[in-house]
């Protein structure tokens, strides 16, 4: 089952509603909650609410707390017969940011923190973050969105890629297009221009974008 599609069965009035009577049943208060989960009491509160949506995210870190699976949280008795139990295993993902001039890009220089994924939802090979920056990209990635790039040295042409830029010390997100034997960084917002990369605007793919959220 594809990100996407996971995400629209996601009812977070439903789901704040298990987290809520599982906790209780537990004797797992709202600051103790909070705790596990990273974040504070009124945020708690807000989910159980309504008034602040679950993320599949969300689904992840409240069942790790509660020490249950994603399938509960999210089905609880409805779950579907044929479903694989998950047992929620969150992972680490570094977050790229600005590039240290000749360092690796796996350098931890290079790190500014990470952020937490559900594995299962976590496609194989070496994965970063990258926060989309500015509107070049709009509307099919958003400015502040969470950019998920697998690293790999080249893309199909019309993939959206990460690539680094001026001496290498910074990264951007483009579409890669290859025509005549040029290759052009094409942002999708017609308000900016495209960039050729020649000897004087080299460019290196880190990787292909391959999904992005956005927090609320």
């Amino acid at each position: 089952m594809k990100g996407r599609e996971v995400k629209r069965l996601v009812d977070s009035l439903e789901v704040a509603k298990r987290v809520k009577a599982i906790a209780s049943r537990k004797g797992i208060t709202g600051a103790e909650l909070a705790r596990r989960i990273g974040t504070d009491r009124s945020t708690i509160n807000r989910y159980y609410k309504g008034t602040r949506k679950i993320s599949i995210n969300d689904v992840g870190r409240f069942a790790e707390a509660l020490g249950v699976d994603v399938a509960e949280l999210m089905f609880g008795d409805d779950s579907p017969s044929n479903l694989v139990r998950s047992t929620s295993k969150i992972v680490k993902i570094p977050i790229l940011g600005k590039i240290a001039c000749g360092d690796p890009i796996y350098a931890e220089e290079n790190f500014d923190g990470y952020r937490e994924e559900i594995a299962e939802f976590v496609p194989k090979g070496e994965i970063m973050f990258l926060e989309a920056q500015g509107d070049s990209m709009e509307p099919t990635i958003p400015n502040g969105a969470w950019v998920m790039i697998r690293r790999q040295p080249d893309v199909e042409n019309g993939e959206i890629a990460a690539v680094l830029i001026n001496g290498n010390e910074e990264a951007t997100l483009k579409r890669i297009v290859k025509q005549d034997g040029l290759v052009v960084l094409m942002p999708d917002n017609p308000k900016h221009k495209p960039l050729v990369v020649n000897e004087q605007n080299p460019a290196y793919i880190i990787g292909k974008a391959v999904k992005f959220s956005q927090d609320l």
